[in-house]
């Protein structure tokens, strides 16, 4: 009997980002993916960590991450879903798109299409696809709110499609865009947007109880409890003073600009009392989107 196959696709969140095990990341899907099979040797629950392209074997599971930081739906669909295809894993997670809110190219209509695409593919070959809406990237960063409301509407846009496509497909959905973790500041590496080592535990357990009541899960659940201790105040000022500053910079040059302008006209229809408009035409993009989805497949 051949080992579970777990293949994540994903941006920085599924890579590991703010979970350091070594010189790399591991993250909540290398931590989740022990749990998927039975045989799981040492009985920790825990599959080991791997960079984007890596793969593991842990006990019954075998374990590749292809998720890249600042991935977007796009690079998704063209450089990461041939990839896993060809594994023809058995449990598959896709969680994208917020680097797509963050980009002055930002379309739900291309967003929606991308992710269909990523999903039926996988659905077609069989696979468990693992899917989850998140958190707004303005709220966690604690911007101001005339800056905050435009990404947090995209966010929003993003995570209806993926609710809607989730449901279409049978994927185990998890609710990350709200609850209690959101703001318990332990949860979460120096940088605000990434979890730390016990935010991504936290997405493991919730991923491996959805799993088990679905009975697609028959391993032991990862540990919801650090194994290394919390990085000290200096080393999280240095991280953000190195690899944080370059992670902002790259996003500052395209978001920057275009959310300075997303800002002023949320101020102008602020002051005009027409700010419920941008949400109904937020809305109404989403429904547009899907519904040309819906329209496609029905042709």
């Amino acid at each position: 009997m051949r080992p579970v196959r777990f293949v994540a696709l994903g941006d920085s969140l599924t890579e590991g980002v703010g979970d350091p095990v070594g010189e790399g990341w591991r993250g909540w899907a290398a931590l989740l993916a022990g749990g998927l099979g039975g045989d799981l040797g040492d009985g920790s629950g825990e599959g080991p960590g791997e960079g984007p392209g890596g793969g593991a074997s842990s006990g019954a599971v075998e374990f590749t991450n292809l998720a890249v930081s600042g991935a977007q739906t796009r690079d998704v669909l063209e450089r990461q879903l041939p990839v896993g295809l060809a594994l023809r894993p058995d449990v598959v997670s896709v969680v994208v798109g917020v680097n797509d809110t963050l980009r002055c190219t930002f379309d739900i209509h291309a967003v929606a299409s991308r992710l269909d695409a990523v999903y039926s593919a996988f659905a077609a070959q069989g696979a468990v696809i693992l899917t989850a809406c998140l958190p707004d990237p303005g709220a966690m960063l604690g911007l101001p709110g005339a800056l905050a409301r435009p990404l947090a509407r995209r966010q929003r846009a993003v995570n209806t499609v993926v609710h809607a496509l989730s449901e279409r497909y049978g994927a185990v959905h998890l609710h990350a865009a709200e609850g209690a973790w959101l703001m318990d500041r332990a949860m979460w590496s120096a940088d605000r947007l990434h979890p730390g080592e016990r935010g991504h535990r936290q997405l493991a357990v919730r991923f491996h109880a959805l799993l088990v009541e679905a009975g697609l899960a028959t391993g032991a659940a990862p540990s919801a409890e650090p194994e290394f201790p919390v990085p000290t105040k200096s080393a999280s000022l240095w991280w953000l003073a190195t690899a944080g500053t370059g992670w902002v910079a790259r996003r500052c040059t395209d978001l920057l600009p275009q959310l300075l302008t997303l800002a002023v006209d949320e101020m102008r229809h602020r002051a005009r009392g027409t700010s419920a408009g941008l949400d109904l035409r937020a809305a109404a993009s989403v429904s547009a989107a899907l519904a040309a989805l819906s329209v496609a497949e029905a042709a």
